[in-house]
């Protein structure tokens, strides 16, 4: 796992917890705004260039990191 390659196997479950969390908590907002997005306007077309635009966002930040292999001690 990416984490503990990162951090160690010390953190490993409470790092992993934190990552479902964030997951979960986006995954209801996202249908919370889309609720809110039909509510207001009726249909969800604003919704796709708000999701095409995070999509270019974080593949152009997944671009520009740099991987450095790792030595192991």
């Amino acid at each position: 796992m990416l984490f503990s390659n990162f951090f160690g196997a010390r953190y490993l479950a409470t790092l992993f917890g934190l990552t479902l969390l964030s997951h979960q908590i986006g995954g209801f907002l996202g249908a919370w705004f889309g609720g809110l997005a039909i509510q207001h306007s009726g249909n969800l077309l604003w919704v796709w260039y708000v999701d095409i635009a995070l999509a270019a966002v974080a593949a152009i930040v997944n671009l520009l990191i740099k991987e450095e292999k790792l030595v192991k001690a």
